[in-house]
């Protein structure tokens, strides 16, 4: 590692580099040098940077309050006939750049914003290396006491490491990391030596494919080591599970589902596996459900170490992630995007290939109706919002690339890949990625790369198909009629703008003895089924199989059919979808709650197929907590905690009646039901076929805090006590002063988090701020409400990309008073400048806030 020079004499040698930067002739004007990575930065790079290499030298210390500091050499080949200044992106450069060398030459250097500019004069035309000597930034770190993780997406490398942040300069990356004896390392590349100096390990890792910066990663820690071999390859996890039953009962199972994933996108593709190796890493309290790096993966812990009690939907759940980030190998990593406009592209192919991949390892899931609940609902919640977004969107700088990210680029994105896939054909679809992935590996593409490689199947203009589908935000209404002799379908535009959805329906007709499916093709001009024995209908379902999108307005006579005959409707997949329709109807004011929770509580004593259990539940929570005045939920709370625990104790599947448990847990109000959550925590009272893990029980005893038992501090501290796992008992001990019966207290922990270190462990924050706006304490938390949306900007400047929509979920998502719809209200009329997609977020966090205040208050939004 080369010598850098000490922290002392970094702030003289900043100034003396601007000045004397500033004082050079230059041969043309800089590239801009805006905040972040602008657009035109981006191009001005891409037209003149081939080539691209890097190499890091980082020695990292024990102690987590000490710098790290890095050697960077970039490698180039540089042809730029307007000689402009080169800029390379690294944050705070005046406090953390020591030196700056071309091809082995000290240079003056300008610092503009996050960047550091480098005169044309210094570089020559062809082959170029820089080097910097730096320290490096902790912002992108996430620095632990005994371990670290990077996570660079979408634009934070330049963060902690000088380089281009662009995703269409690809380059290969190697890493030498000085780590602890005792430690354990990862990064991109294989591992090629292994050695100690000065007390250290010191490993190197060789070099990669070509791979966009926002992929380099390493971590390094106290982790624990698996191995295995599948189909040839050596796969590798690092993990710090304390359990060893645990480790031992689900490492198989990872290994497998890994294995399957590779195989099967391997021939799906036509491509093996594209980089050198494969190795992933659980983390405690991840940020996302995971991240894909390649030789690097890493994921939530708690998403693939599961607990003996898990539900059928977090077994799914775990083989969904990893064949979304698996897929990403291929789709993202292989072939990247050219600008995170796309970023969508990525995303789409990852979960749309894993829902694939996922199907053959669970044969007996009917997984027509997984994708129809692991998408639509989700999707629905944002696009039924005013703050609807297109799924591809202008990128103007990366740095508000993270407000791209929600539901509509991860749900909404694979129903209209799905119904991409339909109108080509399945064959021809699966061809045209295969010359996609050819055509652009170990490089980027656009969206319209990909269409016109598909148009060449089809007679349909796909162009304009995207257009509505891709470029466009909402979905449409479609109005169900009944006329004498037949059924209308006619769609609209909810936003007046007179767009149209070309799509194919599979209509539902259901008769007494019989249900008939009729395919429609809706466009502009209504859709007429004709020739029907109208009285013997008793509904229509239009979305008949579970693939049409959109809001589906029922006629009356089937709204009051499947108001009550839903738990009746076979199959399955017919009762997930009409549950899906009817819930709709229930936010629009079409149906009121009360006879929903009704039909809930009924279908939870009759359905069999987990998946629409899960949904089921989750639509009694969000109308039991959201749609229900206090009185009104305190007067179900005996009947709902009587269905729950008959599920708990039936005759389901564990899976099953572990996601009962989880819904009794979060619902049980009464004095008995409270009394029975507190002999489970205590150990008192058993539940046979569902051993409860150490998360089970901290759950539990959390459940008492909220619910204001007397001694709740008593249990806390014993809870604490109990707490063996490090990282499990580091989260406790942070979100716990948000479980206080003191309401001071609970504000105290909402004020600490304006101070930006505190927000570091985003998942822990989103525990903390779930607590204290829980409906049970949402009054006294109401004045935290402006402070929170006041902090909404810093929020995203300083977080990861799913950060400001979850801040805003677990802020809004206890509420539903018409004074806490007026703050938000006030808050977006107050602060006409607040960035657009910053302003979707907060529209789509408060839609549910609106109409719940809406139906429960009588709320109206103000004129």
């Amino acid at each position: 590692m080369s010598t850098a020079l000490k922290p002392a004499k970094l702030a003289m040698l900043a100034v003396f580099c601007i000045v004397s930067s500033s004082a050079c002739a230059r041969e043309a004007a800089p590239p801009p040098t805006d905040a972040g990575v602008a657009w035109a930065l981006a191009q001005q790079r891409k037209k003149t940077i081939s080539e691209l290499e890097y190499r890091f030298d980082l020695d990292i210390p024990a102690e987590r309050a000490r710098p790290i500091e890095g050697h960077a050499s970039v490698f180039f080949r540089w042809a730029d006939p307007d000689r402009a200044d080169l800029v390379l992106d690294f944050k705070d450069p005046t406090e953390r750049v020591y030196h700056v060398r071309v091809d082995g030459s000290q240079v003056t250097w300008e610092a503009a914003n996050d960047h550091v500019v480098i005169p044309a004069s210094a570089l020559r035309e062809g082959t170029n290396q820089v080097e910097v000597d730096f320290t490096v930034g902790d912002d992108a770190l996430n620095r632990h006491d005994d371990f670290l993780y990077t996570l660079f997406v979408p634009d934070r490398a330049h963060h902690s490491l000088p380089l281009f942040d662009q995703p269409n300069l690809k380059a290969s990356v190697a890493w030498t990391l000085h780590v602890p004896e005792g430690w354990r390392a990862v990064a991109n590349g294989p591992e090629r030596s292994h050695s100690m100096a000065d007390g250290k390990q010191v490993i190197t890792y060789g070099r990669t494919k070509p791979i966009p910066t926002y992929l380099f990663a390493f971590v390094a820690g106290r982790f624990k080591e698996e191995t295995a071999i599948r189909d040839g390859r050596t796969l590798t996890m690092l993990h710090r599970e304390t359990d060893s039953a645990k480790v031992a009962r689900n490492e198989d199972a990872i290994f497998n589902l890994h294995a399957a994933a590779l195989k099967w996108l391997a021939d799906y593709t036509g491509i093996d596996y594209p980089f050198q190796k494969f190795a992933f890493v659980l983390i405690p309290s991840f940020q996302y459900g995971g991240m894909e790096h390649p030789g690097a993966i890493l994921y939530q812990a708690n998403s693939l170490m599961l607990d003996a009690s898990a539900t059928q939907a977090q077994i799914l759940g775990r083989a969904q992630v990893i064949a979304h980030e698996t897929s990403h190998m291929w789709f993202g990593d292989l072939v990247t995007m050219n600008w995170f406009d796309d970023v969508w592209t990525k995303e789409v192919f990852a979960n749309f290939m894993a829902g694939k991949i996922v199907e053959p390892s669970f044969p007996d899931v009917n997984h027509d109706l997984r994708f129809l609940m692991a998408n639509f609902p989700e999707a629905y919640a944002v696009d039924r919002t005013a703050g609807a977004n297109a799924i591809r969107q202008p990128l103007e700088n990366l740095n508000e690339a993270g407000s791209l990210y929600g539901a509509i680029i991860y749900q909404k994105a694979p129903v209209v890949m799905r119904k991409l896939e339909s109108r080509v054909g399945a064959e021809a679809f699966r061809d045209g990625l295969r010359t996609y992935l050819r055509t652009h590996s170990y490089g980027n593409a656009t969206w319209p790369d990909l269409i016109a490689i598909l148009d060449r199947s089809t007679h349909d203009d796909l162009a304009a198909w995207s257009k509505v589908w891709v470029e466009e935000p909402g979905r449409p209404r479609i109005t169900v009629s009944r006329e004498p002799d037949g059924v209308v379908l006619r769609q609209e535009d909810p936003s007046g703008k007179g767009r149209v959805w070309p799509q194919h329906l599979e209509v539902r007709l259901g008769y007494a003895d019989r249900d008939t499916l009729v395919s429609v093709e809706l466009g502009a001009d209504p859709a007429r089924i004709e020739g029907l024995a109208m009285g013997g209908l008793r509904y229509v379902l239009p979305n008949g199989t579970g693939m049409g999108y959109g809001d589906f307005v029922l006629d009356s006579a089937s709204l009051a059919f499947l108001s009550v005959g839903i738990p009746d409707l076979q199959p399955a997949l017919v009762r997930g979808a009409a549950w899906v329709t009817l819930w709709d109807q229930v936010l629009d004011g079409r149906l009121a709650p009360t006879p929903f929770l009704d039909l809930a509580l009924r279908g939870l004593g009759t359905e069999k197929d987990e998946q629409n259990l899960g949904r089921i539940l989750g639509y009694t929570g969000t109308v039991y907590w959201r749609l229900l005045s206090a009185d009104a939920r305190r007067a179900r709370a005996p009947e709902v905690e009587r269905v729950l625990w008959t599920g708990v104790t039936g005759t389901l599947p564990a899976t099953a009646r572990a996601a009962f448990f989880n819904a009794y847990r979060s619902m049980a109000l009464t004095d008995g039901g409270v009394a029975r959550i507190r002999r489970i925590w205590a150990g008192r009272e058993k539940l046979p076929g569902l051993p409860l893990s150490e998360r089970d029980r901290t759950a539990l005893a959390s459940a008492l805090a909220l619910r204001g038992v007397p001694d709740a501090e008593r249990i806390l501290d014993e809870q604490e006590r109990r707490i063996e796992d490090p990282d499990r008992l580091a989260r406790f001990e942070f979100v716990r002063p948000s479980l206080s019966s003191d309401p001071s207290r609970r504000l105290a922990f909402f004020d600490s988090l304006k101070n930006p270190a505190n927000r570091a462990r985003e998942p822990w924050v989103l525990t903390g701020l779930d607590n204290i706006h829980h409906p049970l304490r949402s009054e006294s938390a109401l004045p935290t409400i402006l402070p929170a949306l006041e902090m909404i900007q810093a929020i995203q400047r300083t977080g990861d990309i799913f950060f400001p929509g979850r801040w805003l979920d677990a802020t809004l998502g206890g509420h539903n008073q018409a004074e806490a719809a007026d703050t938000v209200y006030a808050f977006l009329a107050d602060h006409p400048d607040l960035p657009r997609r910053l302003r979707e977020k907060v529209q789509q966090s408060a839609d549910m806030l609106y109409r719940s205040a809406g139906i429960v208050y009588g709320w109206h939004r103000p004129r």
